[in-house]
C-alpha cells in the first residue's frame, strides 16, 4: 500500500513539474514593436557609455561617441562643443542615472525615446526627461538628435 502511494505522488509531482516548468518557459509576449526593441538596446548601450565617460562637451567627446551618432547629428555636436550644457542630456548639471520610456515608430527606420534622468543626494532627489531620434542607418540605429 505504502508502495503504490509514494508511486502515486511520485507521477502527480512529475505531472506538476513538467507543467510549471513548460508555463515558465512561455514567455511573456512583447507588446513593443520590434523597430523599438531594436532601437531602444541603442539608445540603453549609448547612455551607458556616455554615463561612464566625461559627459563637457568636447573634441574627446564627439570622438568618442561618433560611432553611435548619425553624420547630421555629428555635424551638429562639432558645431556646438562650446556649449556647457551636454548635448545629450540637454544641461549643465549632469545627471546620474537614467532609464528609457515610451519609444514611438515615426517611420520603420526612425523612432523618438523617452529618456528620464534622474538626480539623487542628500538635498534632493529630481527626474528630468529628454527626447532622443533614432534612425536605422545601414542596419545600426543611431541617435539623429536629442530635444
Amino acid at each position: 500500500m505504502k508502495n503504490s502511494k509514494f508511486k502515486i505522488q511520485k507521477w502527480i509531482s512529475a505531472f506538476f513539474i513538467f507543467h510549471f516548468s513548460f508555463f515558465i518557459s512561455c514567455s511573456i509576449p512583447n507588446l513593443e514593436k520590434p523597430e523599438c526593441t531594436e532601437a531602444r538596446n541603442a539608445v540603453k548601450e549609448f547612455y551607458s557609455f556616455h554615463f561612464g565617460n566625461d559627459m563637457r562637451p568636447s573634441e574627446e567627446y564627439l570622438e568618442k561617441r561618433k560611432e553611435y551618432l548619425t553624420d547630421d547629428w555629428k555635424f551638429f555636436v562639432s558645431k556646438n562643443l562650446q556649449d556647457k550644457r551636454d548635448l545629450f542630456t540637454l544641461t549643465e548639471d549632469y545627471p546620474k542615472a537614467f532609464r528609457t520610456g515610451e519609444c514611438e515608430v515615426v517611420e520603420s527606420n526612425r523612432t523618438i525615446f523617452q529618456v528620464v534622468f534622474f538626480w539623487k543626494d542628500d538635498v534632493r532627489t529630481e527626474q528630468r526627461e529628454t527626447r532622443v531620434e533614432m534612425i536605422k542607418e545601414n542596419g545600426k540605429w543611431l541617435i539623429n538628435k536629442t530635444f
